[in-house]
Formats: structure tokens, sequence, C-alpha cells
């Protein structure tokens, strides 16, 4: 009895409790938790930080006592102002939500900042330590500042004091063209806009419509760890160690330090200094071309000078002009003389052995006629030693022989032919005659001896014009005068050229 009405006791209990399906419970707990607490500030330490493939991070937040999973969407980590990292002690601001197919809670991120100084200090000098590792503060990279830049590139805010200073010592010192990229100096999107700044300085292009700076100024005024945060982030310290034009960091008074300092080639205590650094003093700058303007007169006449007693020395030692000139006149002479004679002796030359080349030509008749003997005379030893049955395929071969010493001896006689008659135009066109049709005259005294020269002829003296139609007499009136020797322009084509 006790059994059964426990259990009846037991069912009517179970019947007054309400009914809730899965996933009515957890939709009933996720409104209770987000109600409950839709905006919290959370602090703990990041561990176990993914990044998934579509953008989002998930992480855990812990402390001594528990953790909790979080996440941050795609959308929100472009605006984050750190970048979050495993073992950074941060303060999270977000809601509080549940996801329901795990049965369990998380915080999803609208913000982050570091927690504490001391986190930051820490955070800055892992920075510093992993950068510096990279090589992207080695000193080897540094670039020289150029000595008096023509446009000048800063980035800064366009309000407060720091672009007022740099413009009143420039114009103080040495005025420059200046170029204002305006961007912010601290809080969200701070360190994206300098970074955008010295990569959009560095994509102008050398002689277009914008000047391209030969000097680039990134300046801010003091301020605290966290104003100066935006100038320690990776962003820009890799666009300042990445820039191709010379840079100057002016972040800060002369205590603040930020890793730009580092990747910049040169770093300025202040934003004044940093524009004492860009240009020298104007004052200076023309005393000192003065004085280097009289230094370099007094060295030039030093040198003219002396260059003057040189040239005046070897000027003695050159010999005459004029001398040289005729002993070259006298050498040119000499040549036209040897040329003609060689010219005659070469012409003389050829047609000997032309002639002697015909003459010792054999007669193309006679060495047939010697074949043909030959071969006769063979066939009458060959013709009574051959057996009878031999004897048609003997005489066939004989006969084939014949023809073939007959052809031998047609091309024979066509290649003599051919040679003569190369050797009879070769001769023909060293022949006087064919420079006579050029225009020639050939000039002959009365004894029919070549008159080569005008001294050789006395007024009243005969003489006679052979011309290629013909010749006439002439008598010569008046002095003789020798003409100018025509020079002869050497070849142009490095060749040694032709006596011809």
């Amino acid at each position: 009895m006790a059994t059964q009405a426990s259990i009846d006791a037991a069912g009517l209990v179970g019947s007054n409790l309400p009914e809730f399906t899965v996933g009515e419970l957890s939709r009933a707990l996720k409104r209770t938790v987000e109600d409950a607490y839709g905006r919290v500030r959370v602090r703990g330490e990041i561990s176990g930080l993914k990044r998934a493939a579509s953008g989002h991070i998930y992480l855990c937040l812990k402390d001594a006592e528990a953790n909790m999973d979080a996440v941050c969407w795609r959308g929100t980590v472009g605006r984050l102002a750190l970048k979050p990292e495993d073992g950074m002690e941060v303060i999270c601001v977000g809601r509080l939500t549940t996801y329901m197919e795990r049965s369990r809670y998380q915080l999803v991120i609208e913000s982050i900042e570091l927690s504490g100084e001391g986190a930051l200090l820490k955070l800055l000098e892992d920075r510093r330590k992993k950068l510096a590792a990279e090589g992207l503060f080695d000193p080897d990279r540094k670039k020289k500042l150029p000595y008096l830049p023509d446009v000048i590139g800063v980035v800064t805010s366009p309000t407060g004091a720091v672009i007022r200073d740099i413009l009143h010592r420039l114009a103080e010192r040495f005025p420059r063209h200046v170029l204002i990229w305006p961007v912010l100096v601290q809080g969200e999107g701070a360190a994206a806009q300098v970074a955008a700044a010295i990569e959009g300085f560095n994509r102008l292009e050398v002689g277009g419509k914008v000047a391209r700076p030969d000097l680039l100024i990134v300046a801010r005024g003091g301020g605290s760890l966290e104003d100066l945060w935006a100038f320690n982030e990776e962003i820009v310290v890799r666009a300042a160690a990445a820039s191709a034009i010379p840079l100057i960091s002016a972040v800060g008074h002369e205590t603040d330090t930020t890793l730009i300092d580092f990747a910049a080639d040169r770093r300025a205590p202040t934003p004044t200094a940093a524009a004492e650094m860009a240009v020298p003093v104007r004052a200076e700058l023309l005393t000192e071309l003065l004085k280097q303007e009289r230094r370099l007169v007094a060295c030039a006449g030093r040198v003219i000078a002396d260059r003057r007693v040189r040239v005046d020395d070897l000027a003695r030692a050159l010999p005459r002009p004029q001398q040289a000139i005729e002993e070259r006149a006298q050498r040119l002479d000499g040549w036209s003389e040897r040329m003609g004679n060689a010219l005659r002796v070469l012409v003389d030359d050829r047609a000997r052995r032309v002639a002697h080349g015909w003459a010792s030509l054999p007669r193309p008749e006679a060495t047939l006629a010697a074949a043909r003997r030959v071969a006769d005379a063979t066939m009458v030893r060959l013709r009574p030693g051959l057996l009878a049955r031999r004897f048609d395929d003997g005489e066939r071969r004989a006969t084939e022989l014949a023809q073939r010493m007959a052809a031998a001896g047609g091309r024979a006689l066509v290649h003599a032919r051919q040679r003569f008659d190369a050797l009879s135009g070769l001769l023909d066109s060293y022949s006087y005659e064919r420079v006579l049709e050029r225009g020639f005259v050939l000039v002959r005294d009365a004894h029919g001896k070549p008159v080569t020269e005008a001294n050789q002829t006395k007024p009243g003296q005969h003489l006679g014009l052979r011309f290629h139609d013909g010749e006439v007499g002439t008598t010569v009136s008046g002095p003789s005068v020798a003409p100018a020797r025509p020079t002869r322009k050497p070849p142009t084509d490095g060749s040694q050229g032709s006596l011809l």
C-alpha cells in the first residue's frame, strides 16, 4: 500500500510542473541572460585565440577562478583598437549571450582595451622584440636624409599646435613646399590612417600632378602611453620601415618613445626638432656657399695658370705647322708618282700573264685527236687478244670510251674558251682605251711619247690629243702651269683600297 501511494504522489507532483522542449528552454535561457546582461565589461587574460577563415575571432577569457568563451565577429575585428593576442590582459566590452547548440554561454565582444599600463608596457616590449627580430630596426635599413628637400610631406592632425610649429620653424630656417596628409593621431582608426598616409605618399609618382615628397615627417604632440598607442601598432611600424622616402619620427616629447621611432630613418625629440632636421638654416647655407665660391674661384685660377704654363712649354716643343704641311706634301708627291708607276707595271704584268696563259692552252682539237688515236691504238692492241664471245662487249666498251673522251674534250674546250674570254675581258679592262672612253685624253708629243706632266711642255710645242674616237693636234699657248695634284680620300669602310 505504501509503495502504491508513493507512486501516485509522485505522479501528481510531476503533473504540476510545466513541460518544455529543449529548444524552448534554450531560447528562454538565452532571453534571460541577454536581458540581465545586455552590456558588460569583463576583465581577463586571453587564451586559446583562434582566427577562423571567415574572419571571426574565437577566444577564452580567464582569471584565477573561472573562464568564459568569447567571440568577435568579422565586422567588429577591423574596428578593434588593438590586435588581440594570447596572454594579453584586457577589458572586453560586449553583451552576454548563449550558444544554444552546445548549451554554453559566451561574450560577444564589441571592443577591447588593455588592462592597466603594466600590460601595455609588456605588450610594447614583446612587440618591439618581435619586430627587431625581423630586422625592421636594423641600422643598415636607415636612409640618409636629403640635405635640402624640395617637397616635405607631413603626416599629422590638421588641427593643433604641431603642424603650426612645423610650418613656423620651416619658414624661419628655409621655406619649403609642404604637403599635409591629415590623419587621426589617437583613438580608433588612427593607426590605419597613419599607415595609409605613409603608403600614399610613397605611391605618388615623380613628376606627377601632385609632387612626390623628398622627405616625410610623422608628427604628434605629447600624451600618455594610451594616447600614443597608435604609433606602436605593427601596421604603422611596418609602413614606416617600408617607406622608400626618408622618414623622420616626431611623436611626443623627448621622454616619449614609440615603436615608429625605431623604424624611422631619424627620430626627432619634438615636432619642432623634426623641422630643424629637415632643412638647414638659409643664412648659414648662404655663408657656406660664399666661402666655397671663393675657394673654388681661387682654386680655378691656380689651375688655369698652371695649365697656361704647361701649354706654353708644349707649344715651344711643337714643330712649325708649315713645316709639317710641307713634309706631308712632299710625301704625297712621292706616293703619287709611285702609284702611277705601279699602275703601269701592274697593267703590263697582267697583259703578259694573259698572253702567256692563252699561248699555253692546248688546242681542243689536238687533245680530242690524241685521245682518239689512243683509243684506236688500244682497240688495235686489245682486239687480237679478246675471245670471240667477248668481242662485241669490248667493241661496245671502246665505243663508249671514245664517246666519253669526245665529250670530255668538248667540255675542256668550253672551259678553255670561257677562261680565254675572262682573260680577254680582264686585259681589255686594263687597256688605256677604256680609260679614254670614260672621258680622259692621252697627250703625246711630236715623237709619240706620252706627256704626263705640265712641266714637260713649252709654248709653241705641237701635241697630239688621243680621244676614244680619234686623235687631234694642238699647240701649247702660254707658260706651263703645274696643276694641283688631287688628293685621294682613304676608303671609309676600313678596306685597303685598290690601285686600279
